[in-house]
């Protein structure tokens, strides 16, 4: 786990902690659920939306929400880069 990008020992440990043992959790949003970060609808009208359960393992989602933040890091870097090439290269117009 601690090969994974923005996965440092604390939120390695706290996940590992949240786990517990093989069984626990019975699936991906399972433990998505447990995480606090499981899409619930809250749609109104003819407007589709979702939000983020507010449930779960504090300490767990604290965990994964230091993680993405080096997620949303190489994101925006990723971004920047395909914005940059496409300032330098603009598409022809047609």
């Amino acid at each position: 786990m601690l090969a994974q990008p923005g996965v440092g020992p604390l939120a390695a440990a706290q996940v590992l902690i949240s786990w517990s043992h093989r069984g626990r959790i019975t699936s991906e949003a399972a433990f998505a659920r447990l995480a606090g970060c499981a899409p619930i609808p809250a749609s109104s009208g003819q407007t589709v939306r979702y939000r983020l359960d507010r449930g779960g393992g504090r300490r767990l989602n604290r965990a994964l929400h230091m993680i993405r933040r080096e997620a949303i890091r190489c994101l925006k870097r990723y971004l920047a880069r395909n914005l940059y090439r496409l300032l330098e290269n603009p598409p022809l117009p047609t």
